[in-house]
């Protein structure tokens, strides 16, 4: 990561830190009134193909000692409407940030991956890993809701699996290399800037999305 670009990522990090730190208290507090502790989540995620780092994220489902792989429609009971709602906005997110003021993360760059699946397509995160994992990317706004839909859909973790590996991993990585091929100072700006504006419009427009979809199939 070039020094222009870390530079970058703390002052606007540290700017969203104090914007964002009384939104997120409040946050915290309703998930602790009504889902109780651990308000967080902390998961190992790969900052190259052979270092790794702990993310950290709000807790948005309920704890399971046997939980493993992505998200999907399997694990759909054991998130509650708050934690659904607060996954929709992406303000479980917000934590983040200070991974990035850590340097485990660029705020714009591939989602950090789980070690499963670099040890599962090495030759394709040694490419992606160039870059350093960011919150938000090219991939994550492309392609992330498109993923969603897809993994909504499975209703085993076997399933799950099989779809994020199959269907998600390929085409992200090739977001995340055009990304890589053109990252500039402007595109990255661009990428937060769109990023906010998704997060500003809140939940509701990921959720009508949702339901309009669901109708659709039906």
């Amino acid at each position: 990561m070039s020094a222009g670009k870390r530079a970058l990522d703390l002052a606007v990090a540290l700017v969203l830190a104090l914007l964002l730190v009384l939104p997120l208290g409040l946050v915290m507090g309703l998930l602790l009134l009504r889902e109780g502790r651990p308000l967080f989540y902390i998961s190992e995620r790969m900052q190259t193909p052979s270092r790794a780092f702990r993310l950290v994220k709000l807790r948005t489902m309920r704890p399971d000692p046997a939980d493993s792989g992505v998200t999907g429609g399997d694990k759909a009971a054991r998130m509650s409407g708050l934690q659904r709602l607060v996954r929709a906005s992406r303000a479980d997110e917000i934590p983040q940030l200070w991974n990035v003021i850590r340097g485990d993360m660029s705020l714009v760059g591939p989602r950090p991956p789980l070690r499963r699946y670099v040890a599962a397509f090495p030759d394709l995160y040694a490419q992606v890993l160039r870059s350093r994992p960011g919150i938000t990317g090219l991939a994550t706004l492309v392609y992330h809701a498109h993923e969603e839909r897809i993994l909504s859909r499975c209703r085993s973790a076997a399933e799950t699996e099989a779809a994020y590996r199959r269907r998600c991993v390929p085409r992200k990585a090739r977001i995340d290399l055009i990304y890589q091929r053109r990252r500039t100072t402007g595109l990255d700006l661009l990428l937060i800037a769109q990023t906010g504006l998704r997060f500003l419009r809140g939940p509701g427009t990921r959720l009508r999305r949702r339901r309009r979809h669901r109708r659709r199939r039906a």
